[in-house]
């Protein structure tokens, strides 16, 4: 989406309760995160294949609820904020299909190669201990943490994709923070 769009958009919202969307703006936004949306939902979900049909079913919703886009938010945010709900939905009604890592193996290829076989040895030891320290922190701040560690998102978009107020996202992420690195304090540089 180019800056005009999102100069427009932002327009629109301070001039009414809804913002027009145009079908040129929705193609050009779904252009630039489609990709990403899919990886989002696939770090959620898991399988490959359920991931594309989550994808087309959030952008098929949020085509036909564009005429109810509030401009509270840049059209992409929505747009993810659309496909966690789907991939909430999804998770609570099949339950069995939520992803589980067979090995620690699948993570080998993301190791550098020029690495030392005893600096891959403790990064994969530091891994194995933050995904245990992970398990024990509660659902709702782990997902809030790896939405911004992981899939990168603002906490703006954190906080409008869970619906909860931006301070909380502070906080509460400052707090999972510091609990991680007081317990694990090898891992400062990955949590920076």
């Amino acid at each position: 989406m180019t800056v005009e769009q999102r100069a427009g958009l932002a327009e629109q919202t301070r001039q009414h309760d809804t913002v027009e969307v145009s079908d040129d703006t929705y193609v050009s936004c779904v252009k630039d995160c489609q990709a990403s949306l899919y990886h989002f939902v696939l770090k959620h979900i898991g399988n490959p294949t359920d991931a594309q049909d989550i994808t087309q079913q959030a952008l098929t919703e949020a085509y036909r609820s564009l005429a109810k886009f509030k401009g509270e938010s840049e059209l992409a945010t929505w747009l993810f904020g659309i496909a966690m709900n789907i991939v909430r939905n999804f998770i609570q009604r099949s339950p069995h299909k939520k992803y589980n890592f067979v090995s620690d193996d699948v993570l080998s290829y993301h190791a550098q190669e020029a690495v030392g076989q005893d600096e891959k040895i403790a990064f994969e030891k530091v891994m194995r201990d933050l995904d245990a320290e992970l398990q024990c922190i509660p659902d709702d701040l782990r997902k809030m943490l790896l939405l911004v560690a992981v899939d990168g998102l603002t906490y703006e978009e954190v906080a409008t994709m869970l619906s909860v107020p931006i301070g909380t996202v502070r906080s509460r992420l400052s707090r999972v923070r510091k609990s991680l690195k007081e317990k694990m304090p090898e891992i400062d540089e990955l949590l920076a």
